[in-house]
C-alpha cells in the first residue's frame, strides 16, 4: 500500500515572543538552564509540554536525587541542585544523610539509608549523599525558582518544528490548545530529554530502545511489619512515614523494549505498565506482611523513560574517560551504583556538531551508553542544565554564539555560582 499524505495549505504562523534564550523541557536540566540564564540577565523562556515542572523528578515519581557525591564522601554536584535540596529541606520535604556520614561504611547506617532508596549497587557499601524528597514540594519550588529569576514560563506547549539558517536555530515552532505559534530565539537549550530540538534541526543522534516502567507510591501499609519483611529491598520509605515508593512498578519490568519517540509504542507501554502496577499491588497484598490493606496512593503520570535519543556531539564522552580530567569540563558527576567513579563532563558533549547556538543538557547529551547511566540522573541533569543556561547568557553578553564562548570564562562563572569545578577536574591530563 502506498503511503498516504496530506498537503496542508500554506499559512502564516504568529511569532508570539522574541527571546535571548529558549529552554525546551521543564525537567531538572531545563529548570537549571532557565534559572542560570535568567539570573545572568538573559531574556529567557522555558517551554514545557506538561502542566508542571520537574519531568521524571516529579511527574515520573523518580523522587530520589542519586547522587551528589563521588561515593568516597566528597560532594561533586552543588550549584542549583544543592539550592533545590536546601529549599526542599527548609520545607521539611527532603531526607538525606548529614555530611559527616557521607562515605561511612557502617552497616547499620548503610541499611538505614538503603531503606529510603539512597544506597544502590554492589557492595561493599558506604553512605551516599543522595536525597529523597516530596514531588509536590519539588514542583512548587521549581516554579518559584524560575519565576523569581524572571523566566517567562510557558507550560502546555510542545516544540514541533524549528527554523534553521546555516549553523543557527532562529525560531522554534510550538503547538498547544492555542494552535501553532513560533518563538524567535537567539540561543536554545535543548533539555527535552529526547533531543527533540537537535533532531528536528537535523543533527545526528543515537537512539536506544528501553524497558519502560511506571513508578508508584502506596499508602495504607503497616510500616512496622513492612519494614521487617524479607521483601523490603523491593520498596522504599519516603519522606512521609505512611508511604512507600515502588521504583519499577512491578517485580519485573515490561517484557519488551520500546522506542520512546514512537507514540504507538508509548501507548502500549502506558497501558501495560498500569496493568503491571495493579498486578504488583495484588502481589504485595497477598505476599508481603503489612501490605494487606495497602492501596496505590499515587502512580507516575509519565513513564520512567530514561533513554531515547542522545546527540552525537563534538565529543562523545566514553566510559574509558572515567576519572579523566577534561580541559573544558563544565560539570562533574559521580555514579549512583559505583563508588569512586567520577566523570568530568566536557562542554563539547553539550554541543551539536553542526549548530553553534544550540546547547544540549540533561539525559540527551553526547555520551556513550555506559556513561549515560551516570549522566541521566537528576543531579547530573541539574549540573549540565546550569552549565548550558550560563553558557547561553554569557555568550550573548559577549556577542557570541555559545559554541564560540571561552570555556575558561564559563568555568569561572559556574564556580562563582556555587558549582563544583575544582582544578583537579578541569586541568588536562598529565600526558597532554
Amino acid at each position: 500500500m502506498q503511503p498516504r499524505t496530506l498537503t496542508e495549505p500554506a499559512r502564516e504562523t504568529p511569532v508570539i515572543a522574541d527571546v535571548d534564550v529558549a529552554v525546551v523541557g521543564g525537567g531538572a536540566a531545563g529548570i537549571a538552564a532557565a534559572v542560570a540564564a535568567a539570573r545572568r540577565g538573559a531574556r529567557t523562556m522555558l517551554l514545557e509540554r506538561y502542566g508542571s515542572l520537574g519531568g521524571l523528578a516529579t511527574n515520573g515519581l523518580i523522587i530520589l536525587l542519586l547522587t551528589l557525591d563521588d561515593g568516597r564522601g566528597h560532594q561533586v554536584i552543588a550549584g542549583l541542585c544543592q539550592e533545590m535540596v536546601d529549599r526542599l529541606a527548609a520545607r521539611g520535604a527532603a531526607f538525606f544523610p548529614p555530611p559527616e556520614e557521607w562515605g561511612v561504611p557502617d552497616e547499620a547506617l548503610v541499611e538505614r539509608y538503603r531503606r529510603f532508596g539512597l544506597v544502590w549497587g554492589r557492595g561493599p557499601h558506604a553512605v551516599r549523599y543522595s536525597v529523597a524528597y516530596d514531588p509536590f514540594e519539588f514542583k512548587v519550588e521549581a516554579e518559584r525558582m524560575v519565576l523569581e529569576a524572571g523566566v517567562d514560563l510557558r507550560l502546555h506547549r510542545w516544540v514541533v518544528g524549528v527554523r534553521r539558517e546555516g549553523r543557527q536555530v532562529t525560531h522554534l515552532v510550538v503547538e498547544s490548545k492555542a494552535g501553532r505559534e513560533a518563538i524567535a530565539c537567539r540561543t536554545v537549550v535543548d533539555a527535552s530529554g529526547d533531543a527533540d530540538v537537535a533532531a528536528l534541526a537535523g543533527e545526528p543522534f543515537e537512539l536506544e530502545r528501553v524497558h519502560p516502567w511506571l513508578w508508584f507510591r502506596t499508602g495504607g501499609a503497616d510500616v512496622e511489619r513492612a519494614d521487617s519483611s524479607p521483601h523490603r529491598l523491593r520498596f522504599y520509605r519516603t519522606v512521609h512515614r505512611d508511604s512507600y515508593l515502588h521504583p519499577w512498578g512491578a517485580a519485573e519490568r515490561l517484557e519488551r523494549t520500546i522506542d520512546a519517540t514512537n507514540p504507538d509504542e508509548l501507548t502500549f507501554a502506558e497501558v501495560r505498565c498500569r496493568a503491571l502496577v495493579r498486578e504488583e499491588l495484588d502481589r504485595l497484598r497477598r505476599d508481603v506482611p503489612g501490605f494487606e490493606r495497602a492501596y496505590v496512593a499515587e502512580a507516575a503520570s509519565m513513564l520512567g523513560i530514561t533513554e531515547s535519543r542522545r546527540i552525537v556531539g563534538r565529543h562523545v564522552l566514553s566510559r574509558a574517560e572515567m576519572d579523566t580530567p577534561m580541559e573544558d569540563a563544565v560539570a562533574v558527576t559521580g555514579h549512583w551504583t559505583k563508588y569512586g567513579a567520577v566523570y568530568a563532563i566536557p562542554f563539547r558533549s553539550l554541543l551539536p556538531q553542526g549548530l553553534d547556538n544550540l546547547v544540549v543538557a540533561g539525559r540527551c547529551i553526547s555520551v556513550d551508553h555506559r556513561v549515560h547511566h551516570a549522566t541521566k540522573e537528576i543531579p547530573a541533569c541539574f549540573a549540565t542544565g546550569e552549565a548550558a543556561g550560563a553558557a547561553c547568557a554569557l555568550a550573548l553578553a559577549e556577542g557570541k554564539a555559545p559554541a564560540e564562548l571561552d570555556v575558561g570564562r564559563l568555568q569561572a562563572e559556574l564556580r562563582a555560582g556555587g558549582a563544583y569545578l575544582p582544578d583537579r577536574w578541569v586541568s588536562p591530563p598529565a600526558s597532554q
